[in-house]
């Protein structure tokens, strides 16, 4: 008799245990997406810097996170869609490539946390109400990069002193943003002598036409906005167009200097990338994008091109190729 109690007991007891263990709740796998505009291969460099970022931080995908990558091929209309499409998803969190990818995101959703990986301008395009407090879902990383519109006109002007216009080649449709660039140019360029005459195409179908109309407007130098390169991979195209009409060159992006553009004054352009991660990680476990301050680059590099500058017949200035952080020969 005590032994048949003895085994309902234990049977019981393991019964328990059973249900128990089926009653606990399996951890779930976060999910993330990263939208871009441009294409994956174009993002290719980017996707390995975020993933290997991610790895630092723990995180290994389709392990114990899962990314839904979206890439728009530089067709901007389609940026909406995959972000509506994303928040159908459920997603934990956005990171979005470039100012047209946060306002797709920031248009589809108020709730779920968006990480910017590199924008123009957060707060004059709207997407954050200051950088120390964001205030909504919305936190990441802001390039400043139109302001230094004024610094990018000044290298071009002591490059070519007698320099009086110059072309800014942006692209249509990149909302405020491309927008910025433009202004900020045409802000600082009477302050140097310059006109800046502001080019909007659409892609590398206007890409010849945009460079005949700088041969009427006798432009001398033409300042790249840095979407075309990065984003789009249209920088090579670009310098070659370039070169064949003998027009010294400008962008933010040393990636633009290493395609054959001749200077790129800019930040590090993958560092945002980098830092998505961080501010995906802080997110995943618990905080709110309105608590997380948006940060700035502090470093940036001047890269001269002395093989695009043979290229088109241009002395570089000693003064000026002595503070060159980088020089390709």
């Amino acid at each position: 008799m005590n032994r048949k109690i003895f085994v309902l007991t234990l049977c019981a007891v393991l019964f328990a245990l059973c249900t128990t263990v089926k009653a606990q709740p399996t951890a779930k796998i976060p999910r993330i997406a990263y939208l871009a505009a441009g294409s994956r291969s174009s993002e290719s460099t980017r996707i390995q810097v975020f993933s290997q970022a991610l790895h630092g931080l723990g995180y290994v995908e389709t392990k114990n996170i899962v990314i839904e990558w979206r890439f728009a091929d530089g067709k901007f209309d389609r940026l909406s869609d995959f972000a509506v499409e994303l928040v159908g998803l459920k997603v934990d969190a956005i990171v979005a490539r470039a100012s047209p990818a946060v306002q797709a995101a920031k248009d589809a959703t108020n709730t779920i946390p968006i990480v910017m990986a590199g924008v123009a301008d957060a707060v004059r395009s709207g997407f954050v109400a200051s950088l120390a407090r964001p205030g909504g879902n919305i936190t990441g990383m802001s390039n400043i990069l139109p302001e230094l519109a004024g610094k990018r006109l000044e290298l071009l002007k002591e490059v070519i002193p007698r320099l009086s216009r110059v072309a800014f080649l942006a692209r249509r449709g990149a909302g405020t943003a491309g927008n910025l660039f433009v202004k900020e140019a045409q802000d600082v360029g009477p302050s140097l002598g310059i006109y800046i005459h502001s080019l909007m195409v659409e892609g590398p179908g206007e890409f010849d036409a945009a460079f005949a109309a700088m041969g009427r407007e006798r432009a001398g130098a033409l300042v790249v906005q840095p979407l075309f390169i990065g984003g789009l991979g249209f920088g090579r195209r670009i310098a070659d167009l370039a070169a064949k009409s003998r027009l010294p060159t400008i962008s933010d992006l040393a990636q633009f200097a290493d395609e054959g553009g001749l200077l790129s004054y800019g930040p590090d352009v993958l560092d945002p990338t980098r830092r998505a991660a961080v501010y995906v990680d802080k997110i995943l476990k618990g905080a709110k994008p309105a608590d997380l301050p948006v940060e700035q680059p502090k470093k940036f590099e001047f890269i001269i091109n002395l093989k695009a500058a043979k290229q088109i017949g241009l002395t570089i200035p000693p003064n000026v190729l002595a503070r060159a952080d980088r020089v390709i020969r």
